[in-house]
């Protein structure tokens, strides 16, 4: 007769009593990590570790009350009901930063840190308006906007070519302005650039006709791919054409041999206010004309 060793008494007895112990462990293994996430939602819950107030730094034209409000919505609610989102350790900081950025466009940076453990410090760098950019055409013919100058739509822009907020009516030349599509030619210009791989050039070549003892108001890109300069004048505004895709340090470096070399030269300084255009589409040879 054979023993059934396998199903016997004592080793059913000693497999249950493994069963035991193993769901035994389970169990205290699943209180534990029960106590602990317990302990983790309370301490995560401590006045001490929770951001209390949010204070605004940096600003000089953006209402404290408006930045405010936006990160203390981000960090309103908890992380899946439990954790709240004002802990130190868990704050949404890249969501607040981000949200900072898309609502509010006049800001150039943004910066949090947590002081005394219970302050959300928001740190803001704002944009300064050094230029606008219009959304109307220029009338090439008497170098003035198309539409009525009073009802003229304009933004500012910052020295990055970002437009960034509409700007109010100016009279004058308190700004200089930019005309044409921006990057993205979108019905809402604000977080737009304007020719943003090209602007910082842009701005090399204004810089290069002041120099010249010129005085460009207007940058206007046209759709067949030319750009052109206005000049301030009281009778009319002469233009400085250019190719979009051209060397813009070659096109100063033309203008300033042309307005530097007889009889351009006199002709500028004589009878300016006469001056049709000077056009620079044409390599190194440079047109001109005079009423």
């Amino acid at each position: 007769m054979k023993l059934n060793v396998v199903n016997s008494p004592k080793l059913l007895e000693l497999k249950k009593r493994r069963r035991r112990i193993f769901s035994n462990k389970i169990l205290l293994g699943l209180l534990g990590l029960g106590i602990i996430f317990v302990g983790l939602i309370y301490l995560s819950r401590l006045s001490v570790l929770n951001i209390q107030e949010v204070e605004v730094t940096g600003n000089k034209i953006i209402d404290i009350d408006v930045i405010q409000s936006v990160a203390e919505q981000e960090i309103s609610g908890h992380y899946l009901w439990f954790v709240p989102k004002t802990n130190i350790l868990f704050y949404p900081k890249n969501k607040i930063k981000k949200e900072l950025s898309n609502q509010i466009k006049k800001l150039k940076d943004v910066n949090l840190s947590i002081k005394n453990n219970q302050i959300l410090e928001v740190s803001v760098t704002e944009r300064i308006a050094l230029y606008t950019w219009c959304r109307d055409t220029i009338d090439l013919v008497v170098g003035v906007p198309s539409g009525n100058p009073t009802t003229e739509k304009c933004f500012f822009m910052d020295d990055s070519g970002y437009i960034f907020d509409e700007a109010p009516y100016f009279s004058g030349e308190v700004y200089f302005k930019f005309y044409g599509p921006t990057d993205t030619n979108t019905e809402s210009p604000p977080g737009s650039y304007f020719l943003k791989d090209k602007f910082d050039k842009l701005i090399l070549l204004k810089q290069a006709i002041e120099d010249l003892k010129l005085k460009p108001i207007i940058l206007q890109k046209e759709e067949n791919r030319d750009m052109k300069f206005l000049l301030s004048s009281k009778s009319s505004q002469p233009e400085i054409i250019f190719k979009a895709d051209a060397d813009f340090q070659k096109v100063a470096e033309n203008l300033e041999t042309a307005v530097s070399t007889e009889p351009l030269l006199s002709n500028i300084k004589n009878k300016y206010s006469s001056l049709l255009y000077i056009d620079l589409r044409y390599g190194n040879k440079v047109y001109y004309r005079f009423r």
